[in-house]
């Protein structure tokens, strides 16, 4: 096998997988490749490669650089969402003690003042009146009156 062969067919199984996604074969579960998957098509790329056609070192670095990149930018994703969720907390947290306006559906409204938040399924939820709700369901912010 050379390595346009290997190609292929790591081509092939990346395309098989990302069809076990569709409605048709629902009941095969999603798979990702990750850096173990990696490793064994480049070993096995490596030893099934031709011998008098071997892989270059210049497709052999680019494979690299390109599962490099891959591996820091799932990395900066991961970063990027624990960011978003402790941003959201902080925001919550800078509402308690404060009387908010919120939508909580197309024609119902509710007020009140922030007493607490509660975490629900690793998202925020401010407590107003007993009730949870979600920060979007925010309209407007006022601080509390002075007694």
């Amino acid at each position: 096998m050379g390595l346009n062969t290997m190609q292929v067919t790591s081509s092939n199984a990346a395309s098989s997988l990302a069809g076990a996604t569709d409605s048709s074969s629902s009941i095969v579960p999603q798979k990702v490749l990750n850096q173990d998957d990696f490793l064994k098509l480049l070993i096995a790329q490596m030893t099934a490669q031709d011998p008098l056609k071997p892989i270059s070192n210049t497709d052999f670095v680019a494979q690299m650089a390109q599962f490099t990149s891959l591996e820091q930018s799932r990395t900066m994703s991961t970063n990027i969402s624990q960011m978003l969720s402790q941003q959201q907390l902080l925001q919550a947290n800078g509402l308690i003690g404060r009387d908010v306006s919120l939508q909580v559906d197309d024609t119902t409204f509710a007020g009140g003042t922030v007493s607490a938040v509660q975490i629900e399924g690793g998202n925020p939820k401010i407590i107003v009146n007993g009730v949870s709700y979600d920060l979007n369901q925010v309209i407007t912010i006022q601080p509390t009156k002075a007694s």
